[in-house]
């Protein structure tokens, strides 16, 4: 692995390459250094988050998403290195079975909207699924372990569900969608 920054502003990236963690230099334009971006953009936004009163359980988890997505993105700081281990995953997949299971059925697409932690959630939602069309793109280029696209995956999921979950901490419900179909069913009941 490259050597840790002791220092910022080394002006290397001057002339529009940055180094990876085997010290290739590559262009900042590539798709593997779009991926990392935007890995770190996500890991940001989830830090943006947790500066709303979320529950402890919540809190936790989002923090070990935190140190997960370091991991992903030194994953994808270096071709060929494996860093996200499969337990990463089944901590997504357990948390999502968790949440879902307190969560009322779905009657209609809901808006990206409710409270401020649960709008941010779903900030985080988008730029998962942002980063998660980025890494597929660089894995159809060059070769990569499946790891990083089913964790940004699961955890777009995961994010939604979240928000949705953030949306009923103080007795708040979700924001649906009027469509025309909901619209009309409701109609039909009253």
């Amino acid at each position: 692995m490259g050597n840790r920054l002791t220092e910022i502003a080394t002006r290397t990236g001057d002339n529009g390459t940055t180094g990876l963690g085997n010290n290739q230099r590559v262009s900042k334009n590539s798709l593997r250094i779009h991926a990392m971006g935007e890995v770190d953009e996500l890991n940001a936004h989830i830090g943006l988050l947790l500066c709303e009163a979320v529950p402890q359980d919540v809190r936790d988890l989002l923090g070990d998403v935190q140190h997960q997505l370091f991991n992903l993105g030194g994953e994808l700081s270096i071709p060929g290195y494996q860093l996200l281990q499969a337990s990463a995953l089944a901590q997504l997949d357990e948390a999502l079975a968790h949440y879902n299971a307190m969560l009322p059925r779905l009657l209609e697409f809901i808006l990206p909207a409710g409270n401020r932690a649960a709008s941010q959630a779903h900030v985080c939602r988008t730029v998962a699924r942002r980063a998660e069309r980025t890494v597929v793109a660089l894995g159809n280029e060059e070769s990569l372990h499946d790891a990083p696209r089913q964790y940004l995956n699961r955890l777009s999921d995961l994010m939604f569900v979240l928000a949705r979950v953030l949306n009923r901490v103080d007795g708040g419900d979700d924001v649906y969608w009027r469509s025309v179909r909901l619209t009309q069913q409701q109609e039909s009941t009253a």
